[in-house]
């Protein structure tokens, strides 16, 4: 499942976040990339314990515990502190899968994370360059992902992905993985789809009977499911 998850951060807020990057000391992108990844590799990076990682790093994480869509479709258990990269002229990553297990570097929890999901949240407009897509590979083909700035797209971490050759501008964003409560996607997929559905309802028909049925289904696929 991809899911498009908008409005992780104001325009304010990505705003203020492009203007501490614009002045961060970038590294070679490969750094994180496995030993056939970063033959393909060609970018800029944040270091992962630079000051502005973290700082925005934990901005990204406060916005996303409090956001319901994202929530609903991740049921994250467990995040790797979100990474900073940036592409330009010319620069790109050839087609690869992310690494099953990533083991976070800083912060004060350092326990492995199983990559169930990967995030990439872009920081920049459309508008502000040329190529750069996220190109995602699943069964039902292929998809060109370019979403506005404070956006983020949310994807299965064993997808066959890519981003495309800039030729115009600068194309900053942020990326990570996580570890799900529910391993399956499948499983995951279904109880969005039912937690959708009881948002909605819930705006329509709050008191009506059924609602505490579906409530009490929903969780009790999640207590059948979740991997704890």
């Amino acid at each position: 499942m991809l899911l498009h998850i908008e409005n992780v951060l104001t325009p304010a807020e990505v705003k203020a976040c492009r203007e501490k990057l614009q002045v961060a000391d970038w590294s070679d992108g490969r750094v994180t990339a496995g030993y056939q990844s970063a033959r393909s590799k060609n970018n800029l990076q944040l270091p992962d314990d630079h000051p502005v990682a973290r700082e925005l790093g934990a901005l990204i994480l406060e916005r996303l515990q409090r956001h319901p869509t994202f929530v609903a479709g991740a049921l994250p258990r467990r995040i790797f502190p979100p990474l900073f990269n940036c592409y330009r002229e010319g620069q790109s990553f050839g087609f690869h899968v992310d690494n099953a297990v990533r083991y976070p570097r800083t912060g004060d929890n350092r326990e492995p994370v199983r990559t169930d999901l990967s995030c990439t949240l872009f920081l920049s407009a459309p508008d502000e360059y040329d190529g750069g897509e996220l190109v995602i590979e699943d069964t039902y083909g292929s998809h060109s992902v370019k979403l506005p700035a404070g956006d983020l797209i949310l994807y299965p971490s064993s997808s066959l992905h890519q981003v495309m050759p800039i030729t115009r501008g600068e194309r900053v964003a942020s990326f990570f993985w996580l570890q799900s409560l529910v391993r399956d996607e499948g499983e995951r997929r279904l109880l969005f789809d039912l937690d959708i559905a009881i948002q909605n309802l819930n705006q329509d028909v709050a008191e009506h009977p059924a609602m505490v049925q579906l409530v009490g289904v929903y969780h009790n696929l999640l207590r059948r499911w979740t991997d704890v």
